[in-house]
């Protein structure tokens, strides 16, 4: 039995079945498994390719299956998507490695009936793979263009609606490139150029961030649970545009400050790292868990000054009335900025969920205002590309609180400034997650 192949199927199974994260499950998984780093290697390239790929398997699977794929066992679809997978779009992998195992997999998981059907498919479509073949053509643009950039076709449809169909493409071709670690210096413990100097103890091969002073893009490293000045709190794993937002709110020392949706921490301990672990942070969220990533962090990275607290966003406003100095709402949103990111992300939502969110939105905004002092600050914040959930929520709250004044949000950027009222990132563009910032003052 192929070691690799057998704890990757297990492993797109739980994503497929038991609603499992795909980084989550990997992770899990590998440690189990015991592999070699090359095995682990290619584990990460099946599970993450056959996951982003999603319904262009499935697609591709249909030209050459002859029963409705809900009827096929869940583990034997699993064995067959990541046979495909590799057929398709995997070229170092002889189609003879990929059928075979396939079938062994089929075995093990089912019976020696099932290893027939999986070896008949799997050999239809190595010789002839022209089955498969892309819609392409007059009428077919949107179509070809989910299919091939393994989007699902309405949210492809959307962009192309809302951005035109080139800005859509290099929208889902930047989705699906490799994504870059980066990590964010923990100032209260070291400084980047130190940082970078046990980086480089490491292996790693980094760079610096151009978007802000604590930034570092590491290119190149092996498993993060052995990387030293991660483990020893130096450093937070935060995406760049992700870190643009502390910098934003613009944190004092001294200053009460209420971080409404704080899990998993990267924000709220960015601010009390400028804010020198001086004042108070309550970190906010509805899910004691999440609560608990927080604590973990601040611990890690010898933060004293935030208070985690079970609360719901929508009650900040009542629980502490004109009390702080700024408030971040870093809102709950579609994540549609970050789908490079998290594989699975692109197949787990709907159109409709996406257009229930800015009512809530909406109403989180409101209460978390309601917190703010006079004269303090109010940086709403979300990792989506979505105006709907971004200009529009805050143009709405805006016009129903005449006592808050949008201020240059563009101009509270650490680095290169944006003339800009709200700052809105775009992955095609920037090159960094899809991120919305707007500042705002309570000016009575």
């Amino acid at each position: 039995m192929d070691k690799a192949r057998d704890t990757a199927v297990k492993i797109l199974n739980e994503v497929h079945e038991k609603g499992a994260y795909a980084n989550v499950a990997l992770v899990r998984e590998l440690r189990r498994a015991g592999l070699e780093d090359r095995d682990r290697r290619f584990v990460t390239e099946l599970v993450y390719g056959a996951v982003k790929a999603g319904d262009t398997l499935d697609w591709i699977l249909r030209r050459y299956v002859d029963r409705p794929l809900r009827k096929i066992e869940p583990m034997v679809r699993d064995i067959l998507r990541l046979g495909i997978y590799q057929l398709f779009y995997l070229d170092k992998v002889p189609a003879s490695a990929a059928c075979n195992t396939a079938v062994d997999l089929a075995k093990k998981y089912s019976n020696a009936g099932t290893a027939k059907f999986v070896n008949a498919v799997l050999r239809t479509a190595v010789r002839q793979p022209e089955k498969a073949a892309f819609p392409s053509g007059k009428g077919h643009g949107v179509e070809e263009l989910a299919l091939k950039s393994q989007h699902p076709y309405w949210l492809v449809k959307r962009w192309v609606k809302e951005f035109g169909f080139h800005e859509a493409r290099d929208l889902c071709a930047f989705n699906n490139g490799e994504p870059t670690l980066s990590v964010r210096t923990n100032t209260l413990k070291t400084d980047r150029q130190e940082l970078l100097a046990k980086l480089a103890e490491q292996g790693a091969e980094t760079e610096i961030s151009a978007w802000t002073p604590e930034g570092v893009r590491i290119t190149r490293h092996g498993a993060l649970d052995a990387l030293t000045p991660l483990q020893q709190g130096l450093c937070q794993v935060q995406d760049e545009s992700s870190m643009l937002v502390a910098h934003v709110v613009d944190p004092q020392p001294g200053e009460f400050i209420i971080d409404c949706c704080s899990a998993p921490g990267g924000k709220t301990t960015h601010m009390a790292a400028l804010m020198q672990d001086k004042g108070r942070i309550v970190a906010g969220d509805v899910y004691e868990h999440k609560l608990e990533r927080i604590k973990e962090n601040t611990e890690r990275l010898g933060i004293h000054i935030v208070e985690t607290q079970l609360l719901d966003a929508r009650q900040v406003g009542d629980a502490y009335p004109d009390q702080a100095d700024r408030v971040l709402v870093d809102a709950p949103c579609s994540g549609l900025g970050v789908l490079r990111r998290k594989p699975d992300a692109r197949w787990n939502k709907t159109a409709a969920e996406i257009d229930a969110l800015p009512a809530l939105q909406l109403e989180i905004l409101k209460s978390a205002a309601k917190a703010v002092k006079k004269g303090g600050v109010l940086v709403y914040s979300t990792c989506t590309i979505e105006a709907a959930e971004n200009q529009d929520v805050v143009k709405a709250f805006l016009a129903e609180q005449p006592g808050f004044v949008l201020e240059d949000t563009g101009s509270f950027l650490p680095g290169q400034k944006r003339q800009e009222k709200m700052v809105q990132l775009y992955p095609q563009h920037d090159g960094t997650d899809g991120f919305f910032i707007a500042r705002m003052r309570r000016s009575g």
